[in-house]
């Protein structure tokens, strides 16, 4: 053995803590709406599943876990029935997963009541599939949360361990989760639930709360310049939150994790791929025009698509509809943060100056939080193409219910009937009563009534709505 088992558990109690009763340090008293969904699972575990907390590098998920071990702490859980182990420590890698039970168990005795197993990176566990089916199957004292980024965990659950992992996808800050990390000054705002609630205002509050939010706008502007990762967001200078973007996050996943999870070795082209869909941010994404610009062959770009979707860098969305007409289409690729193309291309606060390139991360940062907000609701979400260029960006799907949103983010202009035809022509087909236009301008907030239709179009200005929908997820409202 390479290190001994006094030395094996001085790195543990590092990292616990509570097992001698010292406090956990730097923990931040203010929690992510996910946090919620962790609590519920901790209290009452469904059918005994272990919990799967999947995101990008750097996006909280540690800080998620010891936040839920301070809570079971302060419900009397005794410290030496909570495990908290990382496994990007090198020795606690080597020793697996059963010799570090082992050795915490010899050195912290169980008291009577659950144990509490939190995970972090077990990615770098060889069959740590086959470890956690067997725990959950075999040993019901146990509730065991594992986390991992860079890795298809959720496609590994899937194939051996059905029914037996409750999935939290972990995305970026939302805006409200931004301005609460970043103790911003908001100013007072009706509370909106639902962006159904909308559709019963009058035209004075529409006004009243437009004007209420101008402050908002500066805010959004630098949550697209700074990013939803914690860390970045915390940092004072926009040009250093971009370079930690950069460094931390894209290249570390680029050069390190993609090499040592999936054996990649050409990691230039990889990085090729990625900018590419930088510049292409929220477009749709031709492979034959991929490939020829590149350089690459077809199976080559669709597996590195395929690596960046795993690694959560990038969402993929497909085309409204089934079968062939979806196979057949090109799919519409979003990066996981509005701030990921400005840092990587370099831009810092010039973004805001390119008129396309912040309408592009507007889409970016809008797709994301509606996304966020309904994916444990298992919505399906498509983009929408008709005849003449006519399209929705985004449409939000479960059962026969659909709720279609057009992201104009290019100036008041472009938010006229004239040219919502896209969204109007779908709405009409489909016999959808209300849809949602995301606008530029502040005051650009109201609802429109196409003539001889029944639909009736509500227009957001961005930030209100990326704050609403950040909000409704944290205090677990419905969006419809």
């Amino acid at each position: 053995m390479i290190a001994s088992k006094q030395e094996l558990f001085a790195v543990l109690r590092q990292y616990n803590p509570w097992w001698t009763h010292a406090p956990i340090e730097w923990l931040p008293t203010w929690k992510r709406a996910a946090f919620r969904e962790i609590e519920a699972w901790m209290e009452e575990p469904p059918a005994g599943r272990a919990l799967l907390l999947s995101g990008a590098r750097q996006v909280g998920k540690t800080t998620l876990f010891l936040q839920a071990i301070s809570r079971l702490l302060e419900q009397g859980v005794p410290p030496s029935n909570i495990l908290y182990a990382t496994f990007d420590h090198p020795l606690l890698k080597l020793i697996g997963l059963d010799r570090l039970i082992e050795i915490w168990r010899e050195f912290e005795p169980r008291v009577e009541g659950p144990q509490y197993l939190f995970l972090d990176e077990i990615q770098t566990i060889k069959d740590w599939q086959v470890w956690l089916k067997h725990q959950v199957d075999f040993d019901k004292s146990r509730r065991i949360a594992i986390t991992g980024s860079a890795t298809p965990l959720e496609t590994a659950a899937q194939e051996s361990g059905v029914g037996r992992w409750q999935t939290i996808k972990l995305a970026t800050l939302s805006f409200f989760e931004y301005l609460q990390i970043r103790q911003a000054d908001v100013p007072e705002l009706p509370e909106v639930g639902s962006l159904k609630q909308l559709f019963a205002w009058d035209e004075a509050a529409f006004i009243r709360t437009a004007e209420a939010a101008v402050p908002l706008v500066g805010l959004f502007n630098e949550y697209l310049l700074r990013g939803g990762f914690p860390q970045s967001a915390k940092v004072e200078s926009i040009v250093q939150a971009q370079k930690l973007l950069r460094e931390d996050i894209v290249e570390k996943v680029l050069k390190r994790d993609m090499t040592a999870f999936f054996g990649v070795r050409r990691v230039l082209e990889l990085e090729q791929v990625f900018l590419y869909l930088c510049l292409h941010d929220g477009g749709l994404l031709d492979m034959q025009e991929l490939c020829k610009a590149l350089e690459v062959k077809k199976p080559t770009a669709n597996n590195f698509i395929g690596l960046l979707e795993s690694s959560h860098l990038i969402y993929r969305l497909l085309p409204h509809g089934y079968g062939k007409q979806i196979l057949r289409a090109k799919p519409k690729i979003y990066l996981a943060d509005a701030a990921l193309a400005g840092s990587v291309l370099l831009k810092g606060k010039s973004l805001l100056e390119d008129t396309d390139a912040v309408a592009r991360a507007v889409e970016t940062a809008f797709f994301k939080h509606v996304y966020t907000r309904y994916y444990s609701s298992s919505m399906r979400f498509s983009y929408w193409r008709g005849k003449k260029n006519k399209e929705v960006d985004v449409i939000a799907e479960s059962g026969s219910r659909m709720v279609p949103f057009e992201v104009k983010f290019r100036g008041p202009d472009q938010t006229g009937l004239r040219q919502l035809q896209g969204i109007q022509e779908f709405c009409q087909e489909k016999e959808i009563d209300r849809g949602y236009v995301i606008t530029r301008d502040i005051r650009d907030f109201g609802l429109l009534k196409p003539k001889m239709s029944e639909t009736v179009l509500a227009k957001i200005p961005a930030p209100l709505a990326c704050y609403w929908l950040g909000r409704s997820e944290l205090h677990h409202h419905t969006l419809e």
